[in-house]
């Protein structure tokens, strides 16, 4: 199968991310929102302007529940937050790995049902430390554990499987859910990357169900067809790619977080976050129902 290149180099923010990540289109108010881990921030852009919020933990992950409120992952739990506020007001839904202080939120996203799913991981990507959860209609439930580095959290448009990955196992899962969105089964390998030495970071899936995986220090974002094969990569000027989402009036700009957290001096696009359109389409974010 022919494998597309394309080299996108458009800086969409100059903000300097330590470790960018979550990056989400909010459909109603078309703004860009993503963070940066590692400085407690949650950061934002539309056509009006830039945006930032500050908090007292590490922050990851973000849904959107209507036109005003996200839900944010963060370290010890997820809460509601309003994004007229100024300031970091919360409130807290359900608490997430709250006693433990050597583990935060990582990688998220609402699934189809109005579920949200977030990874967890250690501070220090200690192996076995960290978890994925769903939470869904007040009930948070552990998926996966003895997990190093969670991510690449994505779900099939016609919802019969959701994906994952360990980073350091350079594997993709697949795991076949019921029709509640609940895992049915076991999780089986969708795409295996260690023949290349490739590390799946964030994930996002398309309207046809293609998955578009960030690959951490291979300043690309590689698409793979349902059937697990390479059709597409998108090459990026920073090495450490972290998160990609699809976004825009048409759902078709991919906006793409990196990292400047031990970076090549030589990256002087370290941290950036980016945009390029594509001759493809993503599919709008499910909304988090409470």
């Amino acid at each position: 199968m022919t494998q597309a290149v394309i080299a996108a180099d458009n800086v969409f923010d100059l903000r300097v991310c330590h470790l960018g990540e979550g990056p989400l289109w909010h459909p109603v108010q078309e703004r860009w929102y993503w963070f940066d881990i590692l400085q407690n921030q949650l950061l934002a852009k539309d056509t009006r302007g830039s945006y930032s919020w500050e908090f007292d933990e590490m922050v990851s992950a973000a849904g959107w529940i209507d036109k005003n409120n996200l839900l944010i992952a963060s370290e010890t739990g997820l809460y509601t937050f309003n994004t007229r506020s100024q300031n970091d007001t919360r409130h807290l839904i359900v608490e997430l790995e709250s006693n433990n202080q050597q583990t935060r939120s990582n990688d998220g996203r609402a699934d189809p049902w109005g579920g949200f799913w977030i990874g967890t991981m250690g501070k220090h990507a200690e192996p076995g430390l960290g978890s994925i959860y769903r939470y869904y209609q007040g009930q948070m439930r552990q998926l996966v554990t003895g997990i190093a580095i969670s991510n690449a959290i994505c779900f099939a448009p016609n919802k019969t499987c959701a994906y994952y990955t360990d980073t350091p196992s350079q594997q993709i899962m697949r795991q076949p859910l019921d029709r509640q969105g609940w895992p049915k089964g076991q999780a089986e390998l969708f795409i295996d990357l260690r023949a290349q030495n490739l590390n799946p970071d964030g994930a996002v899936i398309d309207r046809y169900g293609n998955l578009w995986n960030a690959q951490w220090g291979a300043s690309q974002v590689a698409c793979y067809n349902p059937a697990g094969e390479l059709i597409k990569r998108v090459t990026f000027p920073a090495q450490q790619i972290s998160c990609p989402a699809f976004g825009g009036l048409n759902m078709d700009l991919l906006l793409v977080t990196s990292a400047a957290v031990d970076a090549d001096k030589k990256d002087t696009s370290a941290g950036m976050t980016f945009t390029i359109g594509l001759d493809a389409f993503g599919l709008q974010e499910y909304c988090v129902e409470l």
